[in-house]
């Protein structure tokens, strides 16, 4: 399985109304300085409605500029639906809304 095989795989785990960051992604997989690579796998994704890339933030709880499929509002838009505030800054609290899969 490749690389970005096996973060579709760990993305697809991640539960409606969480989320988690590139770097986390990464060290899950056990390579934590690849989360650029993490991003770069979910900007290319395949699979459009299986893998919820919309899911995966940066360290500080800030979506994409570059969100491949409609832009950054359509990833607000995507995890407001799934019931996660955003504050008066556009951050996610990651205190409250990061996946812990352990």
């Amino acid at each position: 399985m490749s690389y970005f095989e096996k973060v579709y795989e760990v993305v697809k785990m991640i539960p409606v109304g969480k989320v988690a960051t590139y770097g986390q992604i990464a060290r899950m997989l056990g390579t934590p300085r690849r989360a650029k690579i993490v991003g770069w796998a979910l900007h290319k994704n395949p699979y459009y409605g299986e893998v919820p890339c919309h899911r995966v933030v940066n360290r500080n709880g800030e979506i994409s500029s570059a969100f491949a499929f409609g832009g950054e509002f359509e990833q607000k838009k995507l995890l407001e639906q799934e019931g996660i505030i955003f504050d008066e800054s556009g951050k996610i609290n990651l205190n409250k809304y990061l996946w812990n899969p352990y």
